[in-house]
């Protein structure tokens, strides 16, 4: 079963930027999979923040786009969450997920 690792994140004051890492390993069939990253905040529910598909293209939530760039890197079998211009309401846990194998979680504390 695939699994994931996830780097990156920490605190940053707001207007500034972070990159979250996802590596998958126990697979071979990574550039099949369709790569999404979530967040969830203290006492919210988990949400949807963008996803990457096969070939490469990416879609977002309306309360990041412009501002988060997802990518993928297949030959080192990792996904990438560019984000910049960050708000306090971007503060969460990050996930990075592929059906119902997920990272372990990262955090994403945006604070003056």
């Amino acid at each position: 079963q695939v699994q994931f690792v996830q780097s990156g994140g920490g605190l940053v004051q707001p207007g500034g930027s972070l990159s979250l890492t996802c590596v998958a390993s126990g697979t071979s069939s990574f550039s099949r999979f369709e790569m999404h990253w979530y967040r969830q905040a203290v006492g919210k529910q988990r949400e949807w923040v963008a996803t990457t598909n096969q070939s490469g293209a990416s879609y977002y939530a309306n309360s990041v786009k412009g501002r988060f760039t997802a990518s993928r890197d297949n030959a080192k079998n990792t996904a990438y969450l560019q984000m910049n211009s960050l708000k306090p309401d971007d503060t969460a846990v990050y996930y990075c997920n592929k059906e119902n194998s997920w990272g372990q979680g990262t955090q994403v504390t945006v604070s003056s």
